[in-house]
């Protein structure tokens, strides 16, 4: 039985390596590779320099040489993952992935400032929220745009592969998904979250509220990577709330400043400044419940 398995495996294992090496679809790239592993672990300590002593020891906080030692210390794991995501072999690819990385760190701080304004505004906004602290802790919409804010930065540089491994890692925890190529504004606010779509050339404004299951999204993919590169997603204006479960589409689609989009709506055309939209509310039917008869068998 063992010599059987032994076979099996020996068979499956050269089949599946002379597919490998046919198939482009699943065919390991010339270069190396980003460690998913590592590019999470990443995500994590950058959120801690975010929102210094709230993922650390409190004996960091606010300690201008701790946060020098540790963004020293991500930038080393960083410029490593950097350098496979362009292409380690080619000594210019390399130059450009020291680039990013000044890049990416000589923005951080805005990032911070951005961060600040978008737990301010989950707390503002969310009755339930008890503090500020309560929001960075704990809250799951406030994850999903501090890692998109992130990402978006290392998007802007132009980075292959680790904006979308940062933005998918946020979606696997609190599924939300943002795509890292999305413009967002200040202050913005997703509360719950769950389900919650925000396509790659999505635009949107200050001062923007989403609640779970709203999608921004593209009115048809049908023409696959033909539309790479083109707006297939829409543009929110400033002050706008969008609630539960709405669908707002098409590259096309503009709503304007200090617009209510209702739960459930589907929006596929712009949207005047100062207007409310909202779908018919269904009709209740209610009939008396009748007990339940158990019969003894």
């Amino acid at each position: 039985m063992e010599s059987k398995i032994n076979r099996a495996i020996a068979e499956a294992a050269a089949r599946i390596n002379a597919f490998s090496s046919e198939c482009g679809a699943v065919a390991y790239p010339d270069r190396g590779l980003p460690d998913r592993s590592k590019v999470i672990e990443i995500t994590e300590r950058l959120r801690g320099v975010m929102f210094p002593g709230y993922f650390e020891a409190p004996s960091a906080r606010n300690n201008v040489y701790a946060s020098g030692y540790k963004l020293t210390k991500i930038c080393e794991d960083l410029r490593l993952q950097l350098r496979r995501a362009f292409g380690a072999d080619d000594e210019s690819k390399q130059q450009t992935a020291e680039e990013a990385l000044c890049g990416f760190v000589e923005a951080l701080p805005e990032v911070q400032k951005l961060l600040a304004t978008d737990a301010q505004a989950l707390f503002d906004g969310d009755p339930a929220a008890n503090s500020v602290t309560d929001v960075i802790f704990s809250y799951p919409g406030l994850f999903a745009i501090t890692v998109y804010r992130l990402a978006h930065v290392l998007c802007l540089l132009k980075v292959p592969l680790i904006p979308r491994m940062m933005t998918e890692y946020a979606h696997s925890q609190t599924g939300i998904d943002i795509n890292a190529g999305a413009r967002i504004g200040s202050y913005f606010f997703i509360d719950h979250g769950t389900g919650v779509v925000i396509g790659e050339t999505t635009v949107i404004g200050d001062n923007v509220k989403l609640y779970q299951g709203v999608t921004l999204g593209a009115l048809s993919t049908r023409k696959g990577q033909l539309l790479s590169g083109t707006k297939r997603h829409p543009t929110l204006g400033s002050r706008i709330t969008v609630y539960s479960g709405a669908s707002i589409l098409g590259g096309d689609t503009v709503i304007g400043d200090d617009c209510i989009i209702g739960a459930n709506a589907f929006v596929t055309g712009s949207v005047p400044a100062n207007t409310r939209v909202s779908v018919n509310s269904p009709e209740l039917n209610f009939r008396e419940n009748r007990p339940a008869v158990w019969e003894n068998v």
